[in-house]
């Protein structure tokens, strides 16, 4: 059974080495255990997880400013996609930023990562423009944006 819920300090390991795996692969290793167990533990930023039967499937950090959040990272164990873990723990980042006020969600994705920047625009992201060498010098981001507002809650 999927569960949403914040991520507790002992979560920071799955969840350094999952960004390695499934964001990071191929630009070194920036999101250590030491860097995301901080990113727990600051009050500006929420770090989410998407537990099925007890297991990380999935996490979410995002840094809050005042008017708008940051999407840093997102991802979801390969053996867990397309079984609504992505489209979960989005629609708890969503409800969360709308609570803390903010009207826009921004993040960067990698140029050649077609896969995620489809379920970016899926979710309702557009793109912005391309920042060529943001990932160490060796791939261009995708930045994309995103509009929150109680109008997406009340259709469902």
């Amino acid at each position: 059974m999927l569960s949403i819920r914040l991520a507790r300090k002992r979560d920071a390991d799955t969840i350094a080495v999952m960004s390695r795996e499934l964001i990071e692969a191929g630009l070194g290793w920036s999101w250590t255990p030491s860097r995301v167990a901080r990113s727990i533990l600051n009050r500006e930023t929420n770090v989410v997880v998407a537990d099925i039967d007890s297991r990380i499937a999935g996490f979410a950090l995002m840094h809050y400013f005042e008017e708008h959040a940051h999407l840093l990272l997102f991802a979801v164990s390969r053996e867990n996609r397309r079984q609504s873990v992505g489209r979960t723990l989005w629609t708890w980042l969503e409800r969360t930023a709308l609570v803390a006020g903010i009207s826009t969600v921004h993040l960067e994705v990698r140029a050649g990562n077609t896969p995620a920047r489809e379920f970016y625009r899926q979710i309702g992201f557009t793109e912005a423009e391309t920042v060529r060498g943001y990932y160490r010098g060796v791939e261009a981001a995708i930045r994309m944006r995103r509009r929150v507002s109680n109008v997406a809650h009340s259709s469902r």
